[in-house]
Parts: structure tokens; C-alpha cells; sequence
């Protein structure tokens, strides 16, 4: 087995590299196509009506269109969902008329902006001259990236932890620590997906962090795409409840059923693909293969990072010679096969996203998934590397009966892994913040 395991990852390795090579470019996000006047024309008057065309469907609550500092009523120009109308008022500008438009892509929400500017050719026109396009908010995205993070982190805590229970430890469901921890994630995650909806729709509007208490951010979200898969998502953390609740009443004998079982699966696989659908999945040439390849690999953090935290805060303080023994071993038997579910599903995705090696060097999306990858392949070597040493502590531990000072070394290995896997996650939170191509 030890010699498969790295055959395996270069086979892997070789695989994104193949598909990295053989991918045509991601499509971008939503970007103006097309104008009618044309950016720039000369005109003899300010026009009335003037036709944005996007390079793909938009949303009419998606897109915010000024002039002179006032927002202007949008709508169907009848040229297809791709283009909208807007009327200008007479006081646009004199001399310049100028627009500055902002749209949010419908699928993961995040924000293209920029102007039109149509010059008179009866009034002199400043050479200089250039309208200020609005900027998002610094502190509304950061504040964004760190409710994505909680929200990743609490998904692979809870959905680990049951799969855990489900597959290790049943036993584990009438643990105190163990139980905070569930209950602990699943609030944060709750927390998160009410969050998460408010602070996208005050970044899309360039609103302030207040913004996101307001009620007419979460409405206007709402009547898009990603407003409903949030809305989903919270819906899906509300169901999570039930499940929480009867393995806590029910303990090891809730964790062992067959009933409780299919009920955790089914609600896994619901905040799984709802996470999965406000990524960047379906952006690619094969947008069902970057769906199937997201939820394989959040499954396969949550498993990973899930089975790391309760060994720390779970199995490991009770030092129970049998726990240690078949828990650690049929654990590290789970996250082999996690880890190739991640490295597998990661190929698929750098495919979907990336689409080329030229994107992932003279792009910031591309630098920051290279950051991750790098991560990924620092934490994989050094578990391989120290599997045969766990295998040798867990042989003395046992025969010890789970003596403190040989446990302590597994806490210290396992806590030092939890960390890095924590970094990873930071960094795949600001890749789903960020837009790719950039």
C-alpha cells in the first residue's frame, strides 16, 4: 500500500497536467459586449435611450447603471435576455454625457463594472476628462472572504464530523467535546449562510459594511440566481438541525441506525451541493463535470478536516487503547481515500476554471490557486512522510494503554495538520472572492 500511494499521486499529477495542456480558456464573467451608441461616438445631441449588450443573460435587478451621480431605471431593450435599455435624463451631461454601470454575474455574484462616455460634437471636449468608475468596498470584500471562510470551515467541520460518527466512532456521539464541536459548527455554519447573502449584495452595490443589516440587500439578492441557492443553503443548515439534534438525544444508538444515517447522508449532499453551486464551477465548457468534480472535492476536505478535528479534540484526550487502535487506523484508511478524492476533483476543477498554464502565471487568481496547490502539496508530502511514524507510535500507544506521553506526539502531529488545512481553506475562500481571468 505504501508503494501505491505515490504511484497514485503521480498518475494525478500527470492527469492535471494533461488536462491543464488539452483545456480550452474559461469563459469569463459578465462582461459589456457591445453598445449602442458605441463608447466614445460623437454625437449631435445626448441620446434618449442607450442599449447595453453583456457577453451573456443578466438579470435586470443585477445591473446598476448612473449618470451624474443618479441611478437610472433599467430594462428589457428586446434584443434577448443578454441586453438591457436605460433612458437618459436630460441633465447626463452637457459636454460628455458619461455612464458608469455595474453588473453582477448570475451565477456567483461577483462584480464587473466600468463607463460609457458619448462626446458632443458641438461643445469642445477636454482632453483629460475620464469618469471615475465607483470601487467595491475593501472592507465589505474582507469581511466577505472571512464569512466565506467560517462558512467552508463550519461545512467541513459538521460534515466531516458526522461522517466520522457514521463511519469511525459511533460510540464518539455521547462525547462532550465531540458534541461541542457539532453543535458549535453547525451554528457558525447557520450563522454564515445568513451572512454570507448580505455582505455579496452590499459588495455587488459598492455598499458599506451598515449596508449588510439593511433589508433591501437581502431582497434585491434575492431575486436572482444567487440569492436562491442562499436561501437554499440556509434552509439546508435549518434541516442539519433535525439531524444534530437526534444524534445528541440519541447518542451512539442514534449514530448506529440505519435511519439516522440516510438522514445525515441526504443533508450532507444538500449543504455540499449548495456550497458547491456559489463557486466557479460552471463557468468552464463542461459546466455538469465542474458540479460533480466541486461537491467530490468539499466532501473530501470535510472528511479530511472533519476526521482531523475530532481525533484532536475527540479520540485522542480519552486515550482509550481500543479507540486508539481501530479509530487512527480506520482513519487514516478514510483520509487516503479523501486526500485522492481532493487531488482527482482539484484536476477536474484547474481545468473547468483555469483552463490554461498562461492563466495560472500572468493572472491573480491563477498566482493565488498556485499558492493553494503549493499548500496542498506541502501538507500531502509531510503526511506521507509521516504515516510509517504514526503507524509506530499507535503500535506503542496501545500497548501502553493509551500512556499520555506516547498520545501526546499524535496530538501534536494532528493539530500541526489541522493548521495547515486551515491555511488551505483561507486560500480557497479568496479564490471563490476572486474573479478568474484576473
Amino acid at each position: 500500500m505504501r508503494r501505491r500511494t505515490p504511484s497514485l499521486a503521480a498518475a494525478l499529477l500527470t492527469a492535471l497536467t494533461a488536462l491543464l495542456l488539452a483545456a480550452p480558456p474559461a469563459a469569463a464573467h459578465t462582461e459589456l459586449k457591445s453598445s449602442a451608441p458605441k463608447n466614445g461616438a460623437r454625437l449631435a445631441h445626448t441620446p434618449a435611450t442607450v442599449r447595453l449588450t453583456f457577453s451573456e443573460p443578466v438579470e435586470l435587478a443585477d445591473v446598476h447603471i448612473e449618470a451624474a451621480g443618479k441611478q437610472l431605471t433599467v430594462s428589457r431593450s428586446g434584443r434577448g435576455n443578454d441586453a438591457i435599455q436605460v433612458t437618459l435624463p436630460k441633465t447626463a451631461g452637457q459636454d460628455r454625457p458619461t455612464l458608469v454601470w455595474q453588473v453582477l454575474d448570475m451565477e456567483d455574484g461577483h462584480l464587473t463594472s466600468g463607463t460609457l462616455s458619448f462626446r458632443r460634437t458641438a461643445q469642445a471636449v477636454p482632453s483629460a476628462e475620464a469618469a471615475a468608475v465607483p470601487e467595491p468596498s475593501e472592507a465589505v470584500r474582507s469581511a466577505w472572504v472571512a464569512a466565506r471562510w467560517a462558512g467552508y470551515l463550519s461545512l467541513a467541520l459538521f460534515v466531516g464530523g458526522l461522517a466520522f460518527l457514521a463511519l469511525l466512532w459511533p460510540q464518539g456521539a455521547g462525547d462532550r467535546r465531540t458534541r461541542r464541536v457539532l453543535t458549535l459548527s453547525w451554528t457558525a455554519g447557520l450563522a454564515a449562510s445568513l451572512l454570507t447573502p448580505g455582505l455579496q449584495g452590499a459588495y455587488g452595490a459598492m455598499g458599506t459594511l451598515g449596508d449588510v443589516f439593511r433589508l433591501p440587500t437581502y431582497t434585491g439578492l434575492l431575486s436572482t440566481e444567487v440569492g436562491i441557492v442562499a436561501a437554499c443553503r440556509v434552509l439546508m443548515w435549518v434541516l442539519a438541525a433535525v439531524v444534530l439534534a437526534a444524534v445528541l438525544q440519541g447518542g451512539d444508538r442514534a449514530a448506529r441506525s440505519p435511519g439516522w444515517r440516510v438522514g445525515a447522508l441526504a443533508v450532507a449532499l444538500g449543504l455540499l451541493r449548495t456550497t458547491s453551486m456559489t463557486g466557479h464551477n460552471s463557468e468552464g465548457t463542461h459546466p455538469g463535470w465542474g458540479a460533480v468534480a466541486d461537491v467530490v472535492h468539499l466532501l473530501g476536505v470535510s472528511l479530511w478536516l472533519g476526521g482531523l478535528t475530532l481525533l484532536l479534540f475527540g479520540v485522542l484526550p480519552r486515550r482509550r487503547p481500543e479507540e486508539l487502535s481501530a479509530v487512527v487506523s480506520g482513519y487514516s484508511r478514510l483520509a487516503g481515500v479523501a486526500v485522492a478524492a481532493i487531488v482527482a476533483a482539484g484536476a477536474v476543477l484547474t481545468w473547468q476554471v483555469v483552463g490554461s498554464f498562461g492563466a495560472l502565471v500572468d493572472t491573480g487568481y491563477g498566482r493565488l490557486l498556485l499558492l493553494k496547490l503549493a499548500l496542498l502539496a506541502l501538507l500531502l508530502a509531510i503526511a506521507q512522510r509521516s504515516r510509517g511514524w504514526v503507524r509506530t507510535r499507535l503500535d506503542i500507544a496501545v500497548l501502553l494503554r493509551g500512556d499520555r506521553a506516547t498520545v501526546r506526539p499524535f496530538v501534536h502531529s494532528v493539530a500541526a495538520e489541522t493548521g495547515l488545512v486551515l491555511v488551505v481553506l483561507a486560500a480557497t475562500s479568496l479564490l471563490v472572492t476572486s474573479a478568474p481571468g484576473r
